[in-house]
């Protein structure tokens, strides 16, 4: 089998509050699976080969680097909506999980136009929303808490009620810190305002993750591997969290 090959968008503009570490965790668990993993940079004007991609990862980043890179993104939109329909496994943090919506709207009322990939939208509000975070999610088969972090001044809604939140927040704010929806799950995308980074504190979402970048090359079932130290440190984080206050 050719190496498994994570492709990691502008690195150099979305990468804010260690959002690669997401991408090191997915290579370690594939590597100690016995598997080749590369985690391979897309630079700005390099276009994105997603056929020859198992996996897109996209951080966070600041609204003047979403900005540099917005027309870049716009000009394979349709091409990245075929994948991702597809089955393409990607994860989309923070700021390009905005990007992935209709619009963001700023404090004074201008809206800067978003990818269009599906229909929701952020808008600035009051202050940012800071803190720890635990979620409720079923995308995993069962019912599995999330925990992570998060730092969002934009505030993201839904306009089609039909798609699914990543999950429901039981401590945080989420998307907008008023329905008690946090992310976006659509087939094997996932999009979050979590940072942390969001996978190595959550072994069964590394575990889904893994499942669906395996499934594109044919292999059913990742080995067995021995996580209760990755399990010890999601059950301390959820204590700490529990113990403290809502930032």
């Amino acid at each position: 089998m050719s190496a498994i090959r994570l492709l990691h968008l502008y690195p150099e503009l979305m990468n804010l509050y260690g959002d690669r570490g997401n991408l090191i965790c997915l290579q370690k668990r594939l590597q100690w699976a016995g598997y080749s993993c590369d985690i391979v940079p897309l630079r700005l004007h390099e276009p994105i080969d997603a056929v020859k991609s198992d996996f897109i990862f996209m951080g966070g980043g600041s609204d003047r680097e979403q900005a540099l890179l917005y027309n870049e993104l716009r000009r394979q939109a349709d091409y990245l909506w075929e994948q991702i329909e597809a089955g393409l496994p990607s994860m989309w943090i923070c700021g390009g999980y905005q990007l992935l919506g209709q619009y963001y709207e700023t404090a004074d009322g201008t809206q800067l136009a978003g990818l269009g990939l599906f229909d929701f939208h952020t808008q600035a509000g009051l202050g940012r929303m800071i803190g720890n975070v635990i979620l409720e999610t079923e995308m995993t088969g069962d019912t599995t808490e999330l925990i992570g972090f998060e730092n969002h001044g934009g505030r993201t809604y839904f306009n089609d009620s039909s798609l699914r939140h990543l999950g429901r927040v039981v401590h945080g704010f989420g998307n907008n810190g008023e329905d008690g929806g946090e992310g976006l799950h659509y087939k094997n995308l996932i999009a979050t305002y979590l940072h942390g980074p969001l996978l190595p504190k959550n072994v069964e979402l590394t575990d889904y993750v893994l499942a669906c970048i395996l499934r594109r090359r044919g292999v059913e079932e990742l080995p067995p591997q021995d996580l209760e130290l990755e399990r010890a440190a999601h059950r301390q984080a959820r204590q700490r969290i529990m113990g403290g206050q809502r930032g």
